[in-house]
């Protein structure tokens, strides 16, 4: 009698065990979930202006590539008043965090904007950074899962800051395996920086001379902002046709 309730308990015991096991499988899997971008784009307490914005910027694709999920720790560089910023803060939800940076020359034009942004609940798991360029994440930020860089970069290269120093805190701000992501309006072959200024454009075979140099190892590249027709001889600012845009995606090796 005693030796067969020791069977039924151990039997018990391994059922309980399995159980636990599975519940934290499943939680795992949860976790390692994509969200639903679709839904995260349409969200009713998104703003109007946001909702323009997507027309050029097609957020879903962009978080699509991104592979942003819920938990993860993002630094969004040149956050300005913070559109890509809220929409990782929607991805990464109430586990995960966004570092948002910006400098303070740019804050100066845009800060309101932000602080209004920032009063959105949406935005509680987020941190705002106003620190240069070249010195853009406090030393006790490490282990990022992924930094984004839409749009800015080119304007760094007007800017009165070292873009290696940058490229290299970037690289080891992010954990082994994690990801940058970043895109930019393209500027013709042989232009490089010469026009991010005048056009807010750059050579994509240059930011990527200048990424690479850090470290970063290109893992995929996407069209959805391509656009051939674009003669790229404009600014960006209210383009005739739609404008040219590159969008990479860079791994820091494991």
């Amino acid at each position: 009698m005693f030796k067969s309730t020791q069977c039924r308990a151990g039997a018990l015991g391994i059922l309980v065990s399995l159980s636990l096991l599975a519940g934290w499988s499943a939680a795992a899997q949860d976790a390692n979930k994509a969200p639903d971008y679709d839904a995260i784009i349409a969200a009713p307490d998104r703003s109007e202006a946001d909702r323009q914005t997507d027309i050029r910027r097609q957020p879903a694709k962009m978080l699509a590539f991104t592979g942003v999920k819920s938990g993860m720790k993002v630094l969004d560089m040149g956050a300005g008043a913070g559109y890509s910023t809220e929409l990782m803060a929607r991805a990464v939800g109430p586990e995960g965090h966004v570092y948002a940076q910006e400098s303070a020359a740019v804050m100066e034009r845009v800060k309101d904007k932000f602080d209004i942004r920032a009063q959105n609940p949406v935005m509680k798991n987020t941190t705002h950074l106003i620190r240069n360029y070249d010195d853009p994440i406090p030393p006790e930020v490490s282990g990022l899962d992924l930094i984004t860089f839409f749009f800015a970069y080119h304007d760094v290269t007007y800017m009165p800051a070292d873009r290696a120093e940058m490229n290299r805190k970037m690289f080891a701000a992010l954990k082994p395996g994690g990801f940058l992501v970043i895109a930019d309006h393209s500027a013709k072959p042989g232009e490089g920086t010469s026009v991010a200024k005048t056009l807010h454009r750059i050579e994509e075979s240059t930011l990527r001379q200048e990424i690479e140099a850090a470290g970063f190892k290109l893992a995929a590249t996407a069209d959805f902002l391509k656009h051939p027709e674009d003669p790229r001889d404009a600014a960006v600012f209210r383009p005739a046709v739609p404008v040219d845009e590159f969008v990479l995606k860079y791994q820091k090796p494991l």
